[in-house]
């Protein structure tokens, strides 16, 4: 199945760079509109076709709400996640009213927000299903958000199933403590790099004991072996 075109409507240009770049970083093709009323003009256009938008609510011209309401109205049925930091029960049902199908809040880590996204395209048809991530005795489902190590369960806390799946969906690869950092907390997280290494100590305990599986690159980071 090719990659999905996915276009990002976001007017912060920071949270715009980090949103992107992660679903780039994911396999997605991406198309970067920084207000509504172009994002509008281009997927009424169709051109080119786009899989699914990542649609901020608070935009400064058309929001994305109205933006919303507009594509439905024109019968144009592309998935949309949006992405606000309204966070009232209200907005959330308001939003899913509208015709959008998945809604996150902000501050949000982008791990979650890739998850989000993928699992919109798997309902819709437009991406492949999800498969199980391992390596060694370590498996973990996505679809059922489980892990087992050795075929037994073990539970995790949010942020180490988070970390732990970053580290399996970039199996082999070297990734630095800021890179995590970006991944599994907040994009806008202030705290400071060595809340990775209490992370990476505490998943180590309860799924590799044996120190075998995540590996400690001095001065730069963690990769999780093949």
């Amino acid at each position: 199945m090719p990659p999905a075109n996915v276009m990002v409507v976001e007017d912060q240009e920071n949270v715009r760079y980090v949103t992107s770049a992660a679903l780039r970083l994911a396999g997605f093709g991406v198309d970067e509109q920084e207000n509504g009323r172009l994002a509008l003009r281009e997927l009424l256009q169709a051109t080119p076709e786009f899989d699914l938008v990542v649609l901020d609510i608070m935009l400064p011209d058309l929001d994305g709400l109205e933006l919303c309401r507009r594509l439905r109205e024109e019968k144009i049925g592309v998935p949309i996640v949006f992405l606000t930091a309204r966070d009232e029960p209200g907005d959330r049902i308001h939003g899913l009213t509208l015709g959008g199908d998945d809604y996150l809040t902000k501050p949000f880590s982008v791990e979650e927000l890739v998850a989000r996204v993928k699992a919109v395209l798997r309902r819709a048809g437009k991406q492949e299903p999800a498969k199980l991530l391992r390596s060694g005795d370590v498996e973990l489902d996505e679809d059922s958000h489980s892990v087992r190590v050795v075929g037994k369960p073990v539970a995790l806390s949010p942020t180490e199933y988070s970390l732990l799946r970053v580290l399996l969906r970039n199996k082999g690869r070297a990734m630095t403590r800021a890179q995590i950092l970006d991944y599994v907390w907040t994009y806008d997280f202030a705290g400071e790099l060595t809340v990775v290494e209490q992370f990476v100590s505490s998943l180590r305990k309860k799924v590799d004991p044996g120190g075998t599986l995540i590996t400690t690159i001095r001065g730069y980071g963690y990769r999780l072996e093949d």
